[in-house]
């Protein structure tokens, strides 16, 4: 793996980054440079087809000084356990700018989804959950959904869980139904949460988003989400979209529920009625005031960096951005809402939805909408506050903040 792209490689140079401009202990920056701990398994599962296919699976659990660790499980043919450490690592940062007592974890399956069926992913589910359940549980390290895994998907990975351990746990595993103590609004709990932090970002710009464009790449459950809460929320018109085969663009803008009816018919957006077809590199570059990368890792490069025109670029995905880019997106005035604030909302109401499953009790969804606003407004002013203080890059404030809080507890527990 190139270097420049290895996702570990960027995590450890964002905190290297931040433990320069804090004066960390050089013992503390070397401890919270490497996970606690990682488990590797090995996965035989049969086929339809009566074959077995052996995967390879991954659990790593970076840090938990704060709090269980927390952190998604990712079904994808090109993970990597570079890519599930960086993602462990950035869950960790991510729990600490929100203020959550808990620490980052994350999970990982080489496989392709799309090539598997129903029953076959749910063997899957099952198998990864038998050899990985014995370091997870409510008090010590709680999954969640990401990339090709949903509500299903983390149904039957609480069921296997709750039948090694003789009794219903509920509480072990978030983003589940809301028949199996699911939480009100984590469906769209990361673009929701990103909506909150863009309109933070405007008011801090002074300007009015209503009527002004957007663009999303990545048409999955937050780039969804992003298109009709873009224009729901916060008045802006959305006028490209884009998925893994392609992209499309209308100057007028496109009805979100009409899009995503295209995609699942036809498996894409590419070809909507009345859009004219683009390339995922055509739309990072569009003049629109709003740019959300909600695909996959390093879309913007050195590279590509210098041609982003947009105003506001509010990272849904996870470590959309390298370094480099970073720094040539600071220089040409680009409102960066770093990654692990941006997409917060997913982990906040995952906290919220162990808190409801800890004590049995269910909030509606006006409630985790509001406490979620509260969370991501106050994050959003505690990097803000910070960049302006420090006059740094709001990636590196937030690393700051988030930074900070975890040096704190490992502190004060000893460790280091």
């Amino acid at each position: 793996m190139n270097k420049e792209l290895n996702p570990f490689e960027i995590a450890q140079r964002q905190l290297d980054t931040a433990a320069e401009v804090l004066k960390l202990d050089p013992a503390m920056h070397a401890f919270l440079r490497q996970p606690l701990r990682e488990l590797h398994v090995t996965l035989p599962v049969k086929m339809d087809d009566g074959t077995v296919k052996v995967f390879q699976g991954f659990r790593v659990q970076y840090n938990d000084a704060r709090g269980p660790c927390k952190g998604g499980i990712r079904f994808h043919p090109q993970e990597t356990v570079d890519t599930v450490r960086a993602l462990a690592a950035w869950m960790t940062w991510k729990c600490a700018i929100m203020d959550l007592p808990l620490g980052g974890a994350k999970g990982g399956v080489i496989c392709n989804p799309k090539e598997m069926s129903r029953s076959e992913l749910e063997r899957l589910s099952r198998a990864y959950i038998r050899q990985v359940g014995r370091i997870l549980g409510p008090h010590t390290d709680v999954p969640a959904p990401d990339v090709y895994t949903d509500a299903q998907i983390m149904a039957w990975m609480m069921d296997e869980f709750s039948v090694m351990r003789g009794h219903n746990v509920p509480g072990m595993i978030t983003g589940k139904p809301l028949c199996l103590g699911g939480s009100c609004g984590r469906s769209d709990a990361t673009a929701r949460g990103g909506m909150y932090a863009v309109r933070e970002t405007a008011k801090v710009l002074g300007i009015d988003l209503k009527g002004k464009t957007a663009a999303i790449q990545g048409y999955g459950n937050a780039g969804m989400f992003a298109h009709q809460l873009g224009q729901e929320l916060l008045g802006l018109k959305v006028v490209a979209v884009s998925d893994s085969k392609g992209g499309i663009y209308n100057e007028q803008g496109r009805d979100p529920d009409a899009v995503a009816a295209h995609k699942g018919k036809t498996g894409s957006v590419v070809s909507f009625p009345g859009a004219k077809n683009i390339t995922n590199a055509d739309l990072l570059t569009l003049d629109v005031t709003v740019l959300f990368p909600a695909a996959l890792e390093n879309q913007i490069t050195a590279h590509n960096a210098a041609d982003v025109k947009a105003t506001i670029q509010a990272e849904l995905a996870n470590g959309p951005t390298t370094p480099e880019a970073d720094e040539i997106l600071y220089k040409n005035g680009v409102f960066v809402i770093p990654d692990f604030l941006c997409n917060g909302g997913g982990v906040t109401v995952s906290y919220f939805e162990q808190v409801q499953n800890a004590y049995n009790y269910y909030w509606p969804i006006e409630e985790v909408y509001q406490k979620l606003d509260e969370k991501m407004t106050t994050a959003f002013h505690s990097m803000h506050e910070i960049a302006q203080a420090y006059k740094v890059k709001n990636r590196v404030a937030a690393y700051l903040v988030a930074v900070s809080r975890v040096a704190e507890a490992v502190r004060m527990r000893g460790w280091v």
